[in-house]
Parts: structure tokens; sequence; C-alpha cells
């Protein structure tokens, strides 16, 4: 319970009618859920509006309502504050009604298309096998130390985040590692946040069914990057173009990593198999559990970050090398009989053909690959056509099936990615609308020796079916045809 007053430090505030000593139970901006003594916070969201909801916000009892414009004859007996931007009100609003717990950790946010998850899930296990204690908010999942939460969303809302990160605090966390989306960053959900540091990853076609033009998508990963204090630092890779548009007008020190070419921290990959690669970083070499060149982009990114915030570099390499994949990120499962199977995350084109080379760089000449993937009903349909193309270029064999059709016709889905497939390719391809089916069939036509690739879900353990989500998990289903092999 706070003081109102109290929780409008830093809310631009354009003016105020009522009590500014009353004591506030609870922020909410779900009318449904106020109880006596509530502020409401009536937010504009990309499917509601929730100045259409203060009346019966006022009915369900709260107290205070915060608005961009009041409602016509608004009640006296309610407090009533405005402001110019709801959703930036309430990020502060949390922050100060949880005793802004940010400012008391060392929160590291992560932004890009890919690598998100990877990177923010490796520092929270790297610093916790240093002996910090640490928070993690994540796609796959939440952690305050080592107790697992369940994620809901890459980000999760502004009374989320600053509740969660309260219990860090009063646990005694040092550290928070956070993926920052970009909606999150559009939404203005880690508004009021203190960050000790922030990492660009990449930018690639994705998402652009909220966004809409890639420019907004990059906007909105900026708008982030210029929000931070020159008490932070900011750490981008710049082997993606766009990485050196996020220093722009950065007050934070600027800082650069790359595996390609010259960089603050630097990195090359020696060699790699299935099991593993030999990487030197910045003149050390290291082994590591993971493959790929974007893994080697990831794992410096935790390296570089881990030296900023003071660790001794050797000490990091030495706790990176005992380091294990991330759930469902080039997840590996082995048939008795040699068939190796990799279950990915990759759900746009850039992730693809990133796992898809990896993949083809290390199998041999005669060796298989032989790749399941499908794509989200509700979602940006450019990149369908580009997925499939992608897929059954870089494959020996193609399977297309189902992932989350949500309200779509899955075969529909089908339809727009078989767009993107030439003649040639199609003949080296097959569409089996069943996820399950897809899975076994990949694994009856495989031979000793070859890889299957099932991409697009990952770590999800559901598919999303006109509303619903039924229990599906890639990992489980390619074990159990696997099991056979």
């Amino acid at each position: 319970m706070t003081e109102l007053g109290n929780l409008l430090n830093g809310v631009e505030v354009k003016s105020f009618s009522g009590n500014r000593e009353m004591i506030i139970t609870d922020i909410v901006f779900d009318s449904r859920k106020i109880t006596d003594g509530s502020l409401f916070v009536a937010v504009k969201g990309s499917r509601s509006d929730g100045h259409d909801f203060i009346e019966s916000a006022v009915k369900n009892g709260a107290a205070a309502v915060i608005c961009e414009r009041l409602p016509d004859n608004p009640p006296e007996h309610i407090t009533w504050i405005v402001t110019d931007d709801s959703a930036r009100a309430l990020g502060q609003i949390s922050s100060n009604f949880y005793g802004n717990p940010s400012s008391s950790l060392k929160l590291v946010g992560i932004t890009g298309t890919n690598g998100k998850t990877t990177i923010a899930t490796l520092l929270h296990k790297l610093f916790m096998r240093l002996g910090y204690k640490c928070g993690l908010f994540s796609t796959v999942c939440n952690y305050v130390g080592d107790r697992e939460l369940e994620a809901t969303h890459t980000t999760p809302d502004p009374v989320q985040l600053n509740r969660v990160m309260s219990e860090m605090v009063n646990t005694g966390c040092d550290y928070a590692f956070m993926e920052v989306s970009s909606h999150a960053s559009d939404q203005k959900r880690i508004s009021g946040l203190e960050y000790t540091g922030a990492v660009f990853t990449n930018l690639t076609h994705d998402h652009l069914d909220y966004h809409k033009t890639f420019d907004r998508y990059l906007a909105a990963k900026k708008n982030w990057f210029d929000s931070l204090t020159n008490k932070a630092f900011a750490l981008v890779n710049a082997d993606d173009r766009n990485g050196l548009v996020m220093l722009q007008n950065c007050k934070a020190s600027h800082y650069t990593f790359s595996v390609t070419g010259m960089a603050d921290f630097r990195c090359n990959i020696i060699e790699q198999s299935f099991q593993g690669m030999s990487l030197r970083i910045m003149g050390e070499e290291v082994w590591t559990k993971f493959i790929g060149e974007y893994n080697a982009s990831n794992l410096l990114a935790v390296y570089s970050v881990a030296v900023l915030l003071g660790v001794n570099s050797r000490e990091v390499l030495t706790e990176m090398s005992d380091l294990g994949s991330v759930a469902g990120r080039l997840e590996v499962i082995r048939s008795r009989g040699g068939i190796t199977g990799i279950v990915d995350y990759a759900h746009t084109p850039d992730a693809l053909f990133n796992v898809i080379s990896t993949l083809n760089k290390i199998r041999k000449k005669n060796v298989n690959l032989i790749t399941v993937v499908g794509a989200g009903g509700d979602r940006d349909r450019t990149k369908r056509p580009k997925m499939a193309a992608i897929s059954a270029e870089g494959s020996t064999k193609l399977i297309l099936t189902s992932d989350n059709p949500r309200t779509e016709d899955p075969e529909k889905i089908l339809d727009d990615m078989e767009e993107g497939l030439t003649p040639d390719l199609k003949r080296r391809s097959v569409r089996i609308c069943d996820r399950r089916e897809a899975i076994k069939t990949a694994v009856m036509i495989a031979n000793p020796g070859d890889v299957i690739l099932v991409a697009g879900k990952g770590h999800e353990t559901y598919q999303e079916v006109n509303g619903v989500k039924h229990h599906f998990d890639d990992r489980e289903e390619l074990g159990k045809a696997l099991s056979d092999k």
C-alpha cells in the first residue's frame, strides 16, 4: 500500500483532482481485476482501449483513475489524474508502487529478433554458477534465483515485472536478466525501469503483423536504447547493420561484439561438430556444447556482458565451457541407430536460414537433412513463402506441417508456404498437416546418420487451434519417434 502522491513521482501529470494522500492498495489496468482502493490506469491497447472501461472500473471499486482523457461527467468521489501517456505512466507508477526494484538490481536487457532467450538464459545460468543469486525474465521461463515461475509473455506487463523484481530484491538477488521484446518497448511495458546494460543481437523479418513496417519495428528497438542513461552500457552486434543504428543518440557507454570483423569483443570458430564447437574469444580458446555461428555470437554476447559487469574473463570462459543448451534452441535428441534429431525455435526466415546453414556446414555429404516446419496462424503472412523456400533449398527433404494455426485454416497456411516453392523444390517437399504425423514421417524416411530438424515451436508445449491450447511438445514427439530407430 502506498500514498497516491508518492506513486506519481516521475509521471507527467496534466491535471489532478481529488485526494493526493489517499492510500492505494493495488495498480490495475484490467477493470475486471479492480478491488476497493485500486488505482485504475486506462491504457490504449492494440485490441481495446482502457478508457472504454473506466465506468466499469469505478463500479468495481476503483479509488482513483489515471487516463489520457476524462469521461463525460466524471464522478466527483473519484480522484482523477490526466496524463499524455497512460502506458508510460503505468510503468513508472508500477515501479514506484514496488519501491523501484530495478534500481536495487544490476538489470541487463536483451533485445533483437533472434538470440534473446539464449543470451538471457545463459547469463542467468552463468551468474548462478559464479555464485550470484539472480533473476530471469524469458520467453521460456522466469526465475527468482533458482525458483521457477511460469512465463506468459516474453516481457511481462509493468505490474508483474515490478512485482517479480521486488521479489528478486527481497530474496537477495544481485542481478536480473531480461528479454526485451519489441512489443514491450512499443507498449512501454519497460517504462520506469533502470537498466545497467542493454544488448542488441540482430533485426530480421518478424512481427510485421504488429509493427506493419520494418522501420517501425526498428524504431521500437531503438527507442529503448535512446532511453538509456549515461550510467548504463549499450552492447550491440557489429555483424548486424542495425547494431550501430542502436548506438546513435544513445547516452549509454558504447560497446560492440563481432564474430566476423573488428569490434570491442571478438570471437571466431576454430572447429565444430554436432557435439559442440571450439571458439577463440579475445585470444583465449574455449570448448562449448553449442554449434553454429549465431550461437558463437550469442556466447560472445554472454561473455561481453559478464566482463562489462566486472567478472574476470578467465572465470567466465571456465564456466561457459560447462553451460548446456537452452530449451528448444538447437536441442539435440539422438537415436540408438545414429539419427540426429534437432528441435529449434526458428520461426522466421532468417532464423531458419541460420539453423539450416549451420547443420549443412556440419553434416557430411552423404548425410540427409530432413526439415519439418510450419508457420503460425494470425501472424505475418508475408514470411510464409520465404520460410518454405529457405527450408526447401537447404534441405534434402522438406515436410510442411501445422504450427499453431490459431484461428486460421492450417491447410491455407500451407498453401501460402507452398507459394514460395519452385516446381523443383516442390518435388522434394510434402505437406502433412498433422504435426505428429509429420514428425513420425521424417523419422520413418531417415537413414542412420541422417539429421532431422523440427523447427518453429522449440520449447513450446502446445498447439493452439481456434483459441484452445492442446498439449504438444516437439521434443516429446521426436523423442518417441526416434526411440524405435
